[in-house]
């Protein structure tokens, strides 16, 4: 894993955590997720997939897009581990539920 992935990784365990905390939502398959394949592979698998997932939603539901892991894909110093269809995707989808992707940027 290199330095940045690494760092991804850890941004996705917060958002485990503060998911939790903040909202009351316990990721037990998000969390399951990072143990099995890290931060970076579950956000491929996430992004891979054309549907929303339940934690998006969750989150959604709890005005908090800012906590899911496509608001942290978008974020400038994240953007090269991803493709331009996997940053599409994130963004469609976040623009879709009324998130101003422009934050991320």
């Amino acid at each position: 894993m290199t330095p940045r992935e690494q760092e991804f990784h850890n941004a996705m365990v917060d958002i485990y955590r503060r998911a939790r905390t903040e909202c009351r939502y316990n990721a037990i398959r998000f969390l399951q997720m990072l143990t099995d394949y890290g931060g970076l592979g579950t956000a491929k698998r996430l992004l891979a997939s054309d549907e929303v997932q339940y934690g998006f939603t969750e989150l959604w539901e709890h005005g908090r897009l800012d906590l899911t892991v496509e608001a942290h894909v978008l974020q400038p110093e994240f953007r090269d581990l991803f493709t331009d269809v996997e940053l599409q995707r994130a963004k469609s989808r976040l623009t879709a539920h009324g998130y101003d992707t422009d934050v991320a940027d």
